[in-house]
């Protein structure tokens, strides 16, 4: 059996991280859980460890929030052993009962040297893709019974092979909450490391709420600004680091530029959109 170490973070969504964990256990018994519960009050961290005992549960300080949280339950994995696999599971995923499978079966086609990304779907509407594969002219790939090759990745449903884990290494922590996971795709494509989209959809994730109150003009500018610069935010250093390291000095300060203008004029910029 192949050795798989699942890394999560959770944060206040005891009855979902435990669902998810089901969905897992149900269908992969054998793997090691690294889960970084992140300052949770709803006692997410104490339900995992009673229903789920053999669950590495991980204090985080309260802010790591998911790609921070992410990076400690890898680098706690790694530490303690030497894993085929690191699959990387959102702690609001419910896997289909053959998504381990699947992904496996995905990766030994790739001779375990790509990334295997699996798409989810909406609750309430299968044919509506939430979370998976992207190309670059911002659509996201729905599967079709094939691997599709992708450009940006979702760290929703997600495996990474030893191989990709030995020339990539570990999520970047300079990312808060978001773009740790398509800085990482982007990272392996210039390694020349492949990213794929597995031919079946293997989850349930409903589309997340994005806090957009940093671009609302009903919002007073100085706490648009403030928002703006959180990590559920839009934050304009974080993508400015993002875009410098793969897309250059001008894309990254022209953007940086144009956040602070949406963020100041958000009445001017939809009248323009």
């Amino acid at each position: 059996m192949n050795s798989i170490a699942t890394l999560m973070t959770c944060f206040n969504r005891k009855d979902k991280t435990l669902k998810s964990l089901e969905s897992l256990f149900r269908q992969y018994a054998g793997t090691d859980v690294y889960l970084v519960d992140d300052g949770c009050t709803d006692g997410t961290g104490a339900a995992v460890k009673q229903q789920f005992p053999q669950v590495n549960v991980i204090q985080g300080t309260g802010n790591l929030f998911w790609n921070r949280g992410m990076h400690l339950a890898w680098k706690t994995a790694a530490a303690g052993h030497d894993y085929d696999f690191y699959f990387w599971l959102n702690d609001d995923t419910i896997l289909f009962p053959d998504a381990i499978e699947e992904l496996l079966a995905c990766s030994e086609s790739e001779h375990h040297k790509s990334i295997i990304c699996g798409a989810t779907q909406a609750t309430d509407n299968p044919d509506e893709i939430t979370y998976g594969g992207w190309r670059p002219e911002n659509t996201i790939l729905k599967p079709n019974g094939q691997k599709q090759s992708c450009d940006y990745i979702n760290g929703n449903i997600l495996l990474v092979p030893r191989y990709v884990y030995s020339k990539i290494g570990t999520n970047d922590p300079v990312f808060h909450h978001t773009m740790g996971d398509f800085d990482y795709g982007v990272r392996a494509r210039k390694q020349g490391i492949q990213s794929i989209v597995a031919p079946k959809v293997l989850g349930v994730c409903d589309e997340h709420a994005t806090m957009d109150a940093w671009c609302n003009p009903e919002v007073p500018l100085f706490k648009r600004l403030k928002l703006l610069y959180t990590p559920l935010g839009n934050h304009p250093i974080q993508h400015f680091i993002l875009e410098k390291r793969h897309y250059g000095v001008w894309t990254s300060c022209f953007h940086f530029a144009t956040i602070h203008l949406r963020a100041i004029f958000p009445s001017l910029w939809k009248n323009k959109v």
